[in-house]
């Protein structure tokens, strides 16, 4: 006789055998200047060819669009990732969604695995912009109909729009690399380098059953931080710190140093987005830390590709994620076992 559990899993099997042979005809996967790398990877793992459009510039500077095939009636993914340079990738992210709003596509799909001006998601100072909510606005009025995101610094930019956000994690990316390589045999604890951080912490601190750290920090002017005090134990453990943006790098080193401080074996560094700015990457590998894992949402010159780090591929997850909305099923059960 059968036993629930099993035909449970064995209508999930059939599931995922119907997902995986389930007909792509009508998507097409577009991509801009941002990060074709990623784009390719994406459509190698769908099995599709990238769509043909062509994103140059004027000789004043202005960006100049041209799909050079038919989107009429079909699924449209416009792959961008709004990073640097930020403003000329945003500009031509809007251009490309009214472009294939004027070819008549059926529906058009935002896949940006990072959110650039994500950071500005509130007012701290009297006068500050929301820009986060700013570039929320014009992807709409641009003409998208919905947005798939990775792992966004604030989760309430998801309200910033009127249209439907898929909202990606890939924290457990890194959770099963980190499984693999043997750190859940190993004394370790994770470390949420700022209070804001603590649900991502806290979701991979379950996935590898380890116990939980926070810093408690606070930031005088952007890109400058002093360290309040660590809550938890990380004396004589291996410190796996997790955050979604590492920028200037500053952030991540001082808590390295403080965690080594208070008696921490060694620290690991983790990002979703290696933004990398200046020589971040030589100075973490100048630095204690003995290990950068990051994904690839945000492409890393190969000059910055320096020993200790380790670039996880996002194009998996993301490729699902787009097959699930082309077929219109769910894109939540992706993450039932993380949060």
């Amino acid at each position: 006789m059968e036993t629930k559990a099993y035909k449970e899993e064995k209508s999930k099997a059939m599931m995922d055998t119907q997902f995986e042979n389930a007909p792509i005809n009508n998507l097409r996967l577009f991509t801009g200047n941002a990060h074709p790398e990623l784009a390719k990877r994406i459509a190698d793992h769908l099995g599709v060819e990238l769509g043909r459009i062509t994103c140059t510039r004027f000789n004043d500077g202005e960006t100049l669009v041209q799909i050079t095939e038919s989107t009429r009636g079909l699924d449209v993914f416009i792959i961008q990732p709004t990073c640097a340079p930020a403003n000329d990738n945003v500009m031509e992210l809007l251009i490309m969604i009214d472009a294939f709003r004027r070819a008549s596509a059926r529906r058009i799909t935002v896949v940006m695995p990072y959110y650039g001006y994500a950071r500005q998601d509130k007012k701290i100072k009297p006068r500050e912009p929301v820009t986060a909510r700013l570039i929320a606005d014009l992807i709409t009025l641009a003409g998208a109909n919905r947005i798939l995101c990775c792992d966004l610094h604030a989760e309430q930019i998801q309200g910033f729009f009127t249209l439907p956000v898929d909202h990606l994690y890939l924290g457990p990316t890194i959770g099963r690399h980190l499984l693999t390589e043997g750190y859940g045999d190993r004394d370790v604890v994770v470390v949420s380098p700022d209070v804001g951080g603590v649900q991502r912490a806290r979701s991979l601190a379950n996935q590898l059953r380890k116990p939980l750290a926070i810093i408690a920090k606070r930031r005088p002017e952007p890109g400058q931080v002093d360290i309040m005090e660590i809550i938890g134990d990380v004396r004589g453990k291996v410190a796996v710190m997790i955050d979604d943006i590492v920028d200037s790098g500053n952030s991540v080193l001082q808590g390295a140093e403080a965690l080594l401080s208070r008696g921490a074996t060694e620290v690991v560094v983790t990002c979703t987005h290696p933004v990398f700015s200046g020589n971040a990457t030589q100075n973490l590998q100048d630095s204690s830390v003995s290990r950068v894992i990051s994904t690839d949402t945000v492409p890393i010159p190969q000059n910055k590709l320096v020993p200790k780090l380790n670039v996880l591929s996002s194009a998996p997850l993301l490729a699902d994620a787009i097959k699930r909305i082309h077929l219109d099923q769910s894109v939540s059960t992706l993450f039932n076992d993380y949060r």
